[in-house]
């Protein structure tokens, strides 16, 4: 899914924008889901909105199983507190997240999604189209129509259907880097 930026890099990132209208604020896109919640309930899965009852240790697993860096659970936590939405799929029988993505912003106008990662034994199910869906339709439903996310190249394929396109209207991306800047300051 994502992976997390390291370091400075020498190529364009690529940055994605749900472009999609948003539909009147009471709306819901619920019938637009391509699993309905009861299809993944009865295969054992169990959708979450909080962090109560999330295990940091085990979706730590998950993020290192898909790539990411190892992450201090304390920074996790801190940075789940200042998380506006976010959506985690609990596993029934193993009680472990298996699916996960969080998103910040502004609550009004933008909204970044952040951290989208399926546990590798368990993507090709449709577990992070569900999840992505549900999380746009519920920053959608708030009204918010700057939606971002970062990609790493070659996943974009997963977004696009979902309705992210690359560059909207031109827009274009900047990564602020401090091993950049710490280049710079040596010679201040």
């Amino acid at each position: 899914m994502i992976l997390p930026l390291r370091g400075l890099t020498t190529s364009r990132l690529p940055s994605l924008h749900h472009h999609k209208p948003p539909p009147p604020r009471t709306a819901t896109i619920s019938s637009a889901l391509s699993i309905p919640d009861e299809a993944l309930t009865s295969r054992g899965f169990t959708f979450h909105r909080t962090p109560q009852n999330l295990n940091l240790d085990h979706l730590n697993s998950v993020f290192v199983a898909v790539g990411f860096p190892r992450r201090d659970p304390e920074k996790i936590k801190v940075a789940l507190e200042h998380t506006d939405s976010m959506l985690w799929v609990e596993y029934e029988k193993t009680k472990k997240p298996v699916a996960f993505a969080r998103a910040t912003g502004d609550g009004v106008f933008n909204a970044i999604i952040w951290d989208v990662v399926v546990d590798p034994s368990f993507q090709g199910i449709g577990l992070g189209r569900a999840v992505m869906e549900r999380l746009v339709e519920e920053l959608v439903s708030r009204g918010i129509v700057n939606i971002a996310l970062y990609s790493e190249p070659r996943v974009l394929g997963f977004y696009r259907p979902l309705g992210f396109v690359a560059d909207p209207d031109g827009i274009k991306g900047m990564v602020y880097s401090r091993k950049n800047n710490k280049k710079k300051s040596q010679f201040l």
